[in-house]
This record gives C-alpha cells, sequence and structure tokens, in this order.
C-alpha cells in the first residue's frame, strides 16, 4: 500500500512521538509498503536517533516563520560543524562526547530566541508549532494529488496534524489518527481547551480507525463522544532488532544499588518524594539520562555528587544500552491516569526490573504487576526510602531479579515489529473498505 503519514514529529525531533513513528514507518517499510512523510524542515541533526531505511519517502516543507529561521541557523551551523570551521562551545553540544551539560549557559542570541518563542506561544494554536499550518495544508494538498494514498496516517502530537487530516478525510481518503497523548488534556492551557476539544470530537467522528496506547484512552474518548467502535491500542514498543552496544562509557557499581531515570521530567512528573527517599539511603545511586532536569534535582546533585549522577544528553542509541546495565528502571507515573509514558516499553525491553513510583491503580502498575517486571511503590518518600532498602537486600543476597519474569517472551507482543505487524492488518482492512 502507499501510506502518507502526517507527522510534525519527525527526527531531527527527538521527542516520543517522533522515536514512535521513526520506528514504525521503518517496521512498515520492512512489510513491504510505500511510505512517505509529510513533515516540517526543522534542520540540524540529532545523533543517535534510529536509521530509517532510504526507501522512505520524508516531504520536508517550511515550518513557519519562527522555527524556519531557527531551522535556518541549525543548517548553517551544522554545516560549519560538518566542515570543521567551528568548534561547539557556549554550553552547546559537544559533538566528541554526544552530550551536553544539564542547564548549558544561555548567550543573547538564546535569550531572544526563547523570548520569540514564549510570544509565538501565546498566538499560535496548539503551540508554536502551529506556525507550521499553511505550509503543511499547501504540502499535504499536493502530496494528496500525486500519490493518491491508500491511508492518510496523523500523529498527534500537535493537534495540527489532525487539522491537515480531517482535510484529506473530505476530499475521501481513509484516516487513521493515531493519538499518542488526548487533545484536550489535563495540561493544555485554558485559551485553548474549547479549540482542543473540537478537533477531538471532530476526530471520533470522522476518522476511520484511532490508535491510541492504552485501554484507558479509549475508554476516556467513548466517556467524552460516545464513538463505541473503531479502536486499536497500539502502545509505545521496544526495539526488538537492536544490537546492544556499550553504555557509552557509563559504569555502574556492583556494590551499589544502582538507578536509571531516563527522559523528560514534566510538570505532572514529580521527582522530590524519589530525591527524599533515595538521599535516606546512602547505598542507593540515581543516575538520570536527561537534558533538562528541574531545579530541585539540580540541587540534590548539589548536596549528594556520590548519589545522583547527571549525564546530560545521551543518543537514543546510548540510552537503550543503559537501560540494560542499570539495577532498577525508574519511571514516576503520570498525573493523566490515561497515559502511559513512552520510556516504560524501552524499560520491559531492556529485561531490567522497573520501579513505577504512582498511587497504585495507573496504566503502568498494572503493566508491571501482570507481567512480573518489578514493583510499584507509592510516589513518598518513606516508601521508596523503604523500597530500596529491601531491594538493596535482595541484590547483596543475588536476589535482586528472584520472582520477576525478565524473559524476552512476556514482552514481544511490544516490539515495534508486532506493533507494526497489527496496525498492518487494520490498514488493509480500511484499505479494502476503501476499494469496495
Amino acid at each position: 500500500m502507499r501510506l502518507l503519514l502526517i507527522a510534525y514529529e519527525f527526527p531531527p525531533s527527538p521527542s516520543p512521538q517522533s522515536l514512535r513513528w521513526t520506528y514504525l514507518a521503518r517496521e512498515l517499510d520492512l512489510l513491504g509498503h510505500e511510505v512517505h512523510v509529510l513533515t516540517a524542515d526543522l534542520g540540524g541533526e540529532t545523533p543517535g536517533l534510529p536509521a530509517l531505511p532510504t526507501r522512505i519517502r520524508v516531504h520536508r516543507t517550511y515550518p513557519g516563520p519562527v522555527r524556519g529561521m531557527l531551522a535556518y541557523l541549525r543548517k548553517r551551523r551544522q554545516r560549519k560543524i560538518d566542515a570543521g570551521l567551528v568548534s561547539i562551545q557556549d554550553g552547546e553540544q559537544e559533538v566528541s562526547g554526544l552530550e551536553t551539560v544539564i542547564r548549558p549557559p544561555r548567550n543573547w542570541k538564546q535569550r531572544v530566541s526563547e523570548g520569540i518563542q514564549t510570544v509565538a506561544q501565546y498566538i499560535h494554536f496548539p503551540d508554536i508549532r502551529g506556525e507550521w499550518r499553511p505550509w503543511g495544508r499547501s504540502a499535504l494538498h499536493r502530496l494528496l494529488t500525486k500519490m493518491d494514498p491508500d491511508v492518510v496516517i496523523s500523529s498527534h502530537e500537535p493537534a495540527t496534524t489532525i487539522e491537515l487530516a480531517l482535510q484529506a478525510k473530505r476530499r475521501g481518503f481513509p484516516w487513521i489518527a493515531d493519538l499518542g497523548d488526548p487533545v484536550l488534556a489535563s495540561y493544555t492551557p485554558a485559551r485553548w481547551r474549547r479549540r482542543s476539544e473540537d478537533i477531538e470530537r471532530a476526530m471520533c467522528r470522522e476518522a476511520d480507525l484511532l490508535t491510541v496506547t492504552t485501554d484507558a484512552t479509549v475508554e476516556l474518548m467513548q466517556r467524552r463522544y460516545g464513538r463505541e467502535h473503531g479502536f486499536l491500542v497500539l502502545p509505545q514498543g521496544h526495539d526488538s532488532r537492536r544490537v546492544p552496544g556499550a553504555s557509552a562509557g557509563v559504569s555502574f557499581e556492583q556494590g551499589r544499588l544502582e538507578l536509571l531515570y531516563t527522559g523528560s521530567f514534566y510538570l505532572f512528573r514529580r521527582p522530590d518524594a524519589l530525591l527524599a527517599g533515595l538521599l535516606a539511603v546512602p547505598e542507593a545511586r540515581l543516575t538520570i539520562a536527561a537534558i533538562t532536569v528541574p531545579e530541585s534535582v539540580l540541587e540534590a546533585a548539589r548536596r549528594a555528587p556520590s548519589q545522583i549522577r547527571l549525564l546530560g544528553f545521551r543518543p537514543h542509541g546510548a540510552i537503550l544500552d543503559l537501560q540494560r546495565s542499570a539495577d532498577l528502571l525508574v519511571n514516576i507515573a503520570n498525573d493523566d491516569m490515561t497515559q502511559i509514558p513512552g520510556k516504560v516499553n524501552e524499560y520491559l525491553g531492556a529485561r531490567r526490573p522497573l520501579l513505577n513510583l504512582g498511587p497504585g491503580d495507573d496504566p503502568v502498575s498494572r503493566v508491571i504487576t501482570h507481567l512480573k517486571r518489578g514493583w510499584n511503590c507509592t510516589n513518598e518518600a518513606d516508601a521508596i526510602a523503604d523500597c530500596l532498602r529491601k531491594r538493596l537486600a535482595d541484590k547483596s543476597a543475588g536476589d535482586l531479579d528472584l520472582n520477576l519474569d525478565l524473559s524476552p517472551g512476556c514482552v514481544d507482543d511490544v516490539s515495534w515489529s508486532a506493533i507494526a505487524a497489527r496496525l498492518d492488518t487494520a490498514m488493509a482492512r480500511i484499505a479494502t473498505n476503501r476499494r469496495s
């Protein structure tokens, strides 16, 4: 089949939704589909992302005035780096070591850029990515006419991709809406809540298939809009094809309980209890691989550098290798109970125990309990400290993995290849309906 994916978040973006569709596009290509991607041209490169097959055709378009200027500057700088004409400095990414400091010092150009983007956030829906809309729309209509795709897929976030896909649907093309997160979420700004709800309602009314990451999201859409059918749960996956490599020069000590947290911190993922619980157990150490961290984490790392290690940026491939080496892989549950962080299935694929910090009835806790993949703990300092002491004792006795199932077989169905196979079956049905 000929597929057209509308995805603002696509490499070089390292976002969870970008990674999701990098892997799925790869797998759909391997299944024999002709994959086209409509995306914004954001410029630059991000090391360590999964390689895309050369057969996948990526159509990059102007992202809008603000992001367009930033893309131009990134491209210009990348050309100079490639030519060896400049070195990386002023807190920007270190090419040789592929890492950054946690909060790089900002020069005047970075401060001006941040100010412009902040203003743009208030002008464009749902955020600055919305300025791509007119250029994305123009390119979409050209591609629809030229390609005549069998299926159009939209990748959310941002909601701009849903708005574009609605136009494709109204031209008669089958549409699969992939919903990484609900459009109307707890963190949606008040000024955009009505518009978010309208788009979500239109999506539920017109999409031929709605793919979501959890059963809870299905239930949410059913409650909100009364859509009873046409859902497919496709969780975030792990890369079963990857050959493990070295852990990018990061070592874990046998005499410690080594915890690892990878990915972003958001307002709805609060690490304060984890920090307090960790500091109560001197033999435990938390390694964090993230570009930016909250001020509370920075302060804790300054106070206890032997227990909190901040790595800064690591390429995605290096992150996956780190996950295979730690004692415990830490997840902080989202406030939104319909979501499972993308890192969780990566953790499952790493075949190491998970430690989930949450209320106990969140989606991640249910997965961990069902698969016997780790431990759930309330996100409270005393409970975390007690859990870490027990896990430390288990490790000292050589029993850390006892009573857990860390075999690859139990997570085969959340590999990207398995997830793409389920999507392939659904696409075939939709395309057949169109032809008939």
